[in-house]
């Protein structure tokens, strides 16, 4: 019996395990380090005027399906009932998922043939001109400044909440030697910030392996790490990326 394909998945937390029971699902050895923690922010570290404050904003972002679980959080602590003035955005359908799960809300997502990511979020419609419109952004801290700039750009007054922060951690010893030697079919990652705390530990096979991304934004950082093969998958959900995998394998 011929042993499965090994895939490395370093999509931290229950979407990175969401993904490997889909691999395992079709087939494949998926396998998850732990090379990224989401760690929540204490208390004295939120910004709270823009918690108490939640009830002004026009358009609320959420980035991702963490951030849901915090903010769902931080509003039972000042808002017995959600304020009905904002208008929920959610970069991709997991995180709009959380939304409904946590808030009981429903939020716009952007048409997944444009895969999730911020700039697919910033090609809604409804999105187009915010003029005197107030938005907050919620997610990690630190992060890419696109979305804030962008919707700055269309006329709105952006604030931003910060409610958890990533800990990146080094690979454990059989995850190093995979990495060292290339001993994988292929490898997915779905953050810029991922790669680049991974790509110290990956030797010269690893590059030339078969690298899964959710963008093409991705997909550059890669070719300027050295890494020879990135292949864009359609989107970031578990489906796009498996099938991303199985076009890798049977090319």
């Amino acid at each position: 019996m011929s042993t499965p394909p090994r895939i490395v998945v370093t999509r931290p937390g229950e979407g990175g395990w969401r993904l490997v029971d889909a691999l395992s699902t079709a087939g494949f050895e998926a396998v998850h380090p732990t090379l990224m923690t989401l760690q929540p922010l204490a208390a004295d570290e939120v910004e709270r005027g823009a918690v108490l404050d939640f009830d002004l904003y026009d358009v609320v972002v959420v980035t991702s399906p963490f951030a849901a679980e915090c903010l769902d959080e931080w509003l039972d602590r000042y808002w017995p009932q959600l304020p009905q003035g904002p208008r929920f955005y959610a970069v991709g359908a997991s995180t709009a998922a959380t939304l409904h799960r946590t808030l009981g809300i429903k939020a716009k997502v952007p048409d997944p043939a444009r895969g999730t990511t911020s700039e697919a979020l910033l090609a809604m419609r409804s999105l187009t001109r915010l003029d005197g419109q107030r938005a907050l952004i919620v997610g990690g801290a630190g992060g890419r400044q696109v979305m804030a700039e962008a919707l700055e750009a269309r006329g709105a007054r952006v604030a931003k909440l910060a409610l958890y922060r990533r800990v990146y951690t080094a690979p454990d010893e059989v995850t190093v030697d995979w990495l060292a030697s290339g001993a994988f079919t292929a490898m997915i990652v779905t953050s810029g910030e991922l790669l680049e705390h991974l790509v110290s530990w990956c030797g010269q096979a690893a590059l030339n392996k078969p690298l899964i991304v959710s963008s093409q934004r991705l997909a550059t950082l890669a070719d300027t790490m050295g890494f020879a093969s990135p292949h864009v998958a359609s989107g970031a959900t578990p489906d796009a990326l498996v099938t991303a995998v199985q076009e890798v394998g049977d090319a």
